[in-house]
């Protein structure tokens, strides 16, 4: 049975806000129910006890997420939720309550997209929420994952602004660590450059390459197709379904196979990976 670190869920490809970093999805959009959940999780549990929300879409949106992370929890997975922020005031007490909860991931270059609140009222909310979640012992991640790549100049102008705003809530020393700054116990600022998501309408980068998909991580999006990483936005490569086999089949076929060999030789297979911005990281 190979382990994986990690299991990316998508409970929905449904977002409320339109980011110009993120690629969106042309997929039909849909909401995993309670029930479908645990079906595709027991297939997950016994490769990961990581699992994260999303791959698509804002996962504080689900209608049924109390259910969802009750669920998540009688399998004993450690959850971990990456969010726009924008709806943390209604979802913090189902946040900070909910056990299976381990890490929740604010994507605070998300405001760009929001059009709704001001940054400062936005930071507050966000602020507020780290510190509640603190508090409870849950992890807190404030990601700022918009610093200028090669083509992605002038996109991280309010960036001053929110360390300012940071720094009042969180005052100084801060201590900087090989995965990102600790600003409170609990509480971390996490950097990371723009990248250019993996397209089949872009040109290809090469066939030379690495990427820990498949070998570390696995994605699900909410119809049960089955994805190498959470990059696949579109389900590009689906290896199958896991409303019709289980994983350990999924990984042994023969495309699911030549992916990972051909990252094993620093080899790209797949046309969708050698269009792939992110993959540049494991070249540095």
């Amino acid at each position: 049975m190979r382990q994986l670190r990690k299991a990316y869920l998508e409970i929905t490809n449904v977002c409320n806000l339109r980011c110009v970093f993120c690629p969106g999805t042309r997929r039909p959009p849909g909401f995993l129910s309670p029930e479908n959940f645990q079906l595709l999780a027991k297939r997950l549990r016994p490769h990961t006890e990581y699992l994260y929300l999303h791959l698509m879409g804002e996962p504080l949106l689900h209608p049924q997420l109390k259910e969802i992370l009750e669920q998540a929890g009688r399998l004993r997975f450690r959850v971990m939720i990456t969010t726009n922020g924008t709806l943390l005031r209604e979802q913090e007490t189902l946040l900070c309550t909910a056990p299976a909860v381990e890490k929740v991931s604010i994507s605070l270059h998300s405001f760009e997209g929001s059009g709704g609140d001001s940054l400062n009222t936005y930071l507050d909310i966000c602020f507020r929420f780290a510190r509640s979640a603190a508090r409870v012992g849950k992890r807190c991640a404030l990601r700022l994952w918009n610093l200028d790549g090669a083509d992605t100049r002038g996109a991280n102008r309010k960036n001053d602004e929110i360390l300012s705003a940071m720094e009042r809530a969180f005052p100084k020393p801060w201590k900087a660590g090989r995965q990102g700054t600790t600003l409170a116990p609990n509480i971390f600022l996490e950097w990371g450059e723009k990248f250019n998501w993996p397209d089949l309408s872009l040109p290809e980068t090469g066939g030379s390459g690495f990427c820990y998909g498949l070998r570390d991580q696995v994605g699900v999006l909410w119809d049960g197709t089955v994805v190498p990483c959470c990059l696949d936005h579109e389900g590009d490569i689906p290896l199958g379904n896991l409303y019709c086999g289980t994983l350990a089949e999924i990984l042994d076929s023969p495309r699911a196979r030549a992916i990972y060999s051909g990252f094993s030789q620093g080899r790209t297979q797949e046309e969708l990976c050698r269009r792939c911005g992110f993959a540049n990281r494991f070249k540095k």
